[in-house]
């Protein structure tokens, strides 16, 4: 049963009576089954929600909704979600809402903001664009064992200038239906924003043997379920030899999966950072945002 104050994602805003609240958070994915809750498993938004009904000593659970569901073992250290709370709840607990939480949560999940939402936010509807980060190491030692649970190990050298390469060949409004897992009635047509590789330090603190990575950084709209690690997935056959730099770009305009593109493992992924535009445009972003898509032409 959900509380009277829920409302249909359909709605623009808190019902008559609550006050919507937005959470800043991060998580560390490894133990989770994903963000979205699951009977018998532990989810992100499972952890989020139980604790949010201890703390407000409510007899029933106030739903999360958040602005990108995260697969099983996905981390994330700029996610966020709303919650409706009626305003005598907001009222009462607003000061001490966010040291309550810090102290019911385990230690895999962190609230480190709370704020109350400008009309017309949505922390799914009306985000612009999302930020991923995959982390890759591909130095023939290994990982760091201190980084092992947010970075894949890759066994043979990668180039990153043709990484880049293939990447700018994916960016734009496309029906990415080759790198996502087909949902009914969903639709895969993203615009990618942002996609290019670089190497950065393997710990920016520390001078050891651990060498660099090679991280992606992966922003669009929205992301179909899989989207990002299956991109990766191809760059890292074009990065490590084994295809041209054509071969990503001749996928996505197959529209369909190509078994030769493995879906990386998802620990290597992070979400970054959501984005949102400014107070006075979110509610027709929140309203823009629920159309079904379709390509020029279609």
């Amino acid at each position: 049963m959900l509380k009277d104050c829920e409302r249909p994602e359909r709605q623009d805003g808190p019902a008559e009576g609550a006050v919507r609240v937005r959470l800043d958070l991060a998580y560390h994915g490894g133990e989770f089954s994903g963000w979205a809750r699951q009977p018998g498993r532990r989810t992100v938004q499972g952890e989020l929600e139980s604790a949010l009904q201890v703390v407000t000593r409510s007899e029933e659970p106030y739903v999360l909704t958040v602005a990108g569901r995260t697969d099983a073992g996905v981390h994330a250290r700029g996610q966020v979600a709303h919650v409706d709370l009626p305003v005598e709840v907001w009222a009462e607990h607003r000061e001490k809402l966010l040291r309550r939480l810090a102290g019911r949560l385990p230690g895999d999940v962190r609230v480190y903001r709370l704020s109350e939402a400008p009309a017309g936010f949505d922390a799914r509807f009306a985000a612009v664009w999302r930020r991923y980060a995959y982390r890759v190491a591909d130095n023939q030692g290994g990982v760091d064992p201190l980084l092992r649970g947010h970075v894949l190990w890759h066994d043979r050298p990668l180039d990153v200038g043709r990484m880049n390469e293939a990447a700018a060949l994916l960016l734009g409004e496309h029906d990415f239906a080759a790198y996502c897992k087909k949902r009914e009635g969903a639709t895969t047509i993203r615009t990618l924003l942002d996609l290019h590789w670089e190497r950065v330090p393997a710990d920016p603190f520390i001078a050891g043997t651990a060498g660099e990575l090679a991280v992606a950084t992966v922003r669009a709209d929205a992301f179909c379920h899989n989207m990002v690690r299956a991109l990766v997935g191809s760059m890292l056959l074009v990065g490590g030899g084994h295809r041209p730099v054509e071969f990503p770009g001749q996928v996505l305009a197959g529209r369909v999966r190509d078994s030769a593109v493995n879906v990386v493992r998802p620990h290597g992924l992070t979400l970054e950072e959501v984005g949102y535009p400014a107070d006075d445009q979110l509610a027709a972003r929140n309203r823009a945002a629920r159309q079904l898509r379709t390509l020029p032409g279609n």
